[in-house]
């Protein structure tokens, strides 16, 4: 067995000790030694941020007062007596436990040692361990490749639409195993569950974080392949990722019907065609930068079509493709050509990038004179790939010789370690290939030509982005002369420089309004004031005084369910996003209604919580949650209270206001209460203590805190008189007299404070902060034909609840084109995610 190694504190990561690292227990139950305690910032008096669970707890004067860990003290010393010299286990980057290769779980190491947190992320995405079977699992050769069959139907109820039916058949991408010994299974047999959990549990978390990516990014791109989940074979006690498989024919005989190797132009409906299909593309592409996901590579297989005909992307087909690349790289230097041939240049041929080839290379422990510099793999990198499609479409079986002859050199240039001018012998490649096109094409096509030409670029920095290739594509289908009404928006930016350039009319609702491209959209069916809004799950939940909490859908905006449980006014709604997702809301006469969040929505609420009455306050007038432990309410009896969200039990009231809790937050591990007598509290979450109090020493002064709005450090504050106050920890940064009346909404997102209230507008103002301070800008306002009562920014929407019962939503118009009888509508995601994931990295997982 392996060495266990010594306890450490998690921020010097010096072993524990007697006398220069005494372990000290926090009152959130961490650990942290007592000289980096005296050295850590106090954010507010008596108050420290755990340095494990990041949450605010009660700290006294001195650390030595604070309860010593005698258990790991204990532990320490009977290990450093073990092991005097106390070596720490180190993995090489070349080893397979740093490449996040080896991942085999032996159990068992631990017996369910996941967070709960880490349950209700990873729950909903566990299938039935008897809905699928293994049907197909190809030779070595093809890469092991997978396929099940889907024995009985499963819906989802996280994922909408998303089904199995029966005799279905679907891809599965094997992400680790579980293993356990004859003895241990003799004894104890970990349930289904907890196999697939352990195997997600023990990955990387860097690795785990690319699947989650992945996963929903599968959610949220149409013309992508869903993923469904994962499941657990019996046989083999592998964990598969189960994608959605598609039938469709070849994409090279579907688009070209005439022979390839004829030496004669194409036809401009040819062109039209590969044009049309290569369009498509770039949008699902473009649509996967924005969420961070880069594929690396193509391969005719890796595309279908659906039942409309619109191209669409076998996710399934690409993983698998990426771990076949690796077992071709992995392999001798003596057969790595004959294997690298039969990866590559088989009848369904792989278009991968020279910086994902030699990146894939480096990964396997392969040294290369790079020269000048390294590129790595981006969005650029697709760009590359896409257009080796289009000229393979285009050039024919001609195409598949010179790629053979190039791999021949790269593959030379590898055995001999000597040193390679990539650059050049890229450039020799695509020389060639640019011959090849003008045989194929007509001189009023040199456009394309050009453009292809310098797609294919050995520096990625120096191709063209993937909008470039998307508008010369789309001029060979529509005239100049026919073109109106489709702006779009180019960023030159690199993935070397975490940026990318999408098919979008802007990034989001604010920079549209300044140049007229928003759109308001109401959605109409309250009949009385709106008082609060909340979002998840793929949906809006909106709370009214007409007693009813309404359900809408994030697609279309429109109505899809009402929740009727209360008798009186419905004053606050939340969202729970946890293993099974829940709407609360509560009512001016204290009742919390809990409701099912998911398809199909109940008629009765799961559970209704009757808050004490006082004869002289009643009603609850906002609510706030702490991810799926905790719901917070503000009341009219001044007291916040915490309602356990595990059993529904009351767990303690705070007391401190001395009048109406209006508004919460929950931020960082503080909970934020605002109340009508003027002040701001902070609250701890580990013990719900008292933390600070926030207010003006001005007397006279006061005005009635009515909405509250986090963002990092920054607390914004809207108050009755219509002002806000910005504060940062306990200092007062800004005070804004921004609004004709009372601020009910405040709504921070990014730069941007949005603000809405008595007054009938919707402020913009731009948050900026330097050196010298903070400054606040007034951009504009919008007005509205009724009081604004709730605001709610989400991926560049607006989401406005008025008086008049009406919930706006402003946001981006989609660009729409129409080509003869079809309408093609391209539309893109307007946020760049700056964690972006190479597709050709999150599949390997299995053992050796």
């Amino acid at each position: 067995m392996d060495e266990a190694e010594l306890p450490e504190c998690p921020v010097c990561l010096q072993a524990y000790d007697a006398v220069s690292a005494i372990p000290r227990v926090l009152t959130c139950g961490h650990t942290t030694c007592e000289a980096c305690l005296k050295q850590l910032p106090n954010p507010f008096p008596n108050t420290i941020r755990c340095t494990v669970c990041t949450l605010l707890v009660k700290f006294p004067n001195s650390p030595s007062s604070l309860p010593k860990n005698l258990d790991l003290l204990h532990l320490s010393s009977v290990l450093q007596h073990l092991h005097p010299q106390g070596n720490k286990k180190v993995i090489s980057p070349s080893s397979p436990q740093a490449n996040g290769k080896d991942q085999s779980v032996l159990f068992p190491s631990a017996l369910k040692s996941w967070s709960y947190d880490f349950y209700c992320k990873w729950k909903k995405w566990v299938l039935p361990g008897d809905c699928i079977s293994i049907e197909k699992v190809g030779s070595e050769s093809d890469g092991g490749v997978v396929c099940g069959e889907v024995l009985k139907y499963f819906q989802s109820d996280y994922m909408m639409g998303c089904v199995l039916r029966e005799k279905e058949h679907v891809g599965l991408v094997r992400v680790g195993a579980f293993v356990e010994s004859e003895e241990d299974s003799r004894i104890f047999k970990a349930s289904y569950e907890s196999r697939i959990l352990t195997v997600l549990y023990r990955m990387e978390e860097e690795e785990r974080n690319k699947l989650g990516i992945i996963l929903n990014a599968t959610l949220r791109v149409s013309n992508v392949g869903k993923v469904f989940g994962f499941w657990c074979n019996e046989d083999d006690k592998c964990v598969y990722m189960v994608c959605e498989k598609i039938a469709s024919p070849n994409l090279v005989k579907c688009v070209l019907k005439k022979k390839e190797d004829k030496d004669e132009r194409l036809s401009s409906d040819e062109i039209s065609a590969l044009a049309m299909l290569c369009m498509e593309i770039c949008e699902i592409l473009s649509r996967l930068h924005s969420e961070g996901l880069v594929i690396g590579f193509l391969r005719v297989s890796c595309f279908g079509f659906n039942d409309l005909g619109r191209v669409y992307v076998d996710l399934g087909e690409v993983l698998n493709t990426g771990r076949r690349l690796h077992m071709a790289v992995r392999k001798e230097l003596s057969d790595l050509e004959i294997s690298l041939k039969d990866t590559f240049l088989d009848n369904d041929i792989m278009f991968i990038s020279p910086e994902m080839l030699l990146n894939c290379f480096v990964k396997e422990g392969f040294k290369f004179d790079w020269g000048k510099s390294r590129y790595e793999v981006g969005c650029a990198s697709d760009v590359w790939s896409l257009a080796c499609l289009l000229v393979r479409l285009i050039v024919g079986s001609t195409f598949v010789e010179e790629m053979e002859h190039f791999l021949h050199f790269v593959v030379n240039a590898i055995k001999e370690e000597k040193g390679c001018d990539y650059s050049g012998l890229c450039m020799r490649w695509s020389e060639k290939i640019a011959v090849l096109l003008e045989g194929r094409l007509a001189s009023e096509y040199a456009s394309l030509q050009d453009i292809l030409y310098r797609c294919l670029g050995f520096d990625p920095g120096n191709r063209p982005v993937i909008t470039d290739l998307w508008k010369c594509l789309r001029e060979l289908v529509v005239k100049p002369q026919f073109d109106t009404g489709l702006m779009l928006k180019q960023e030159g930016k690199n993935m070397n420089d975490r940026a990318d350039v999408e098919l979008r009319v802007d990034e989001d609702v604010v920079q549209g309004l300044s140049r007229g491209h928003v759109k308001c959209t109401e959605m109409k069916g309250h009949l009385d004031c709106i008082t609060g809004l909340a979002i998840g799950g793929g949906f809006l939940f909106s709370s009214s005084y007409d007693k009813i909490v309404h359900v809408w859908s994030l697609q279309d905006f429109s109505l899809v369910h009402s929740f009727k449980g209360h008798e009186h006014r419905v004053t606050a709604v939340v969202f729970v996003d946890g293993e099974q997702p829940l709407c609360i809301s509560g009512d001016n006469e204290n009742v919390i209604c809990i409701w099912k969040a998911t398809i199909p929505f109940p008629e009765e609420p799961v559970r209704k919580l009757h808050e004490k009455k006082d004869w002289r306050y009643s009603g609850i007038h906002a609510m706030a949650i702490s991810g799926t432990e905790y719901l917070y309410t503000g009341s009219g009896d001044k007291l916040v209270k915490a309602w356990s969200l595990q059993d529904y039990t009351l767990s303690c009231a705070m007391s401190g206001h001395k009048s109406v809790v209006s508004s919460l937050m929950v931020c960082d591990g503080v909970l934020y209460s605002g109340s009508w007598d003027g002040t701001v509290r902070l609250w701890s979450l580990s013990d719900h203590s008292p933390l600070t109090l926030l207010a003006e020493d001005k007397p006279g002064n006061v005005g009635s805190v009515l909405s509250l709005s986090m963002d990092h450090h920054l607390l914004f504050v809207g108050h009755e008189n219509g002002s806000i106050k910005i504060w940062h920890n306990d200092v007062l940064m800004k005070s804004t007299q921004t609004h004709k009346g009372a601020v009910f909404s405040v709504s921070k997102k990014g730069k941007w404070l949005f603000s809405g209230g008595w007054d009938r507008t919707i402020s913009l103002q731009e948050i900026s902060e330097d050196v010298d301070g903070m400054e606040v800008t007034p951009v504009g306002s919008i007005a509205c034909n009724s009081t604004i009562t709730a605001l709610l920014y989400w991926q560049g929407k607006l989401f406005v609840g008025q008086a008049d019962t009406t919930i706006k939503v402003y946001h981006l118009q989609n660009p729409f084109l129409q080509i003869k009888e079809n309408v093609y509508k391209y539309s893109v995601a307007s946020c760049i995610v700056d964690d972006t994931v190479t597709m050709s990295d999150a599949w390997d997982h299995e053992p050796e």
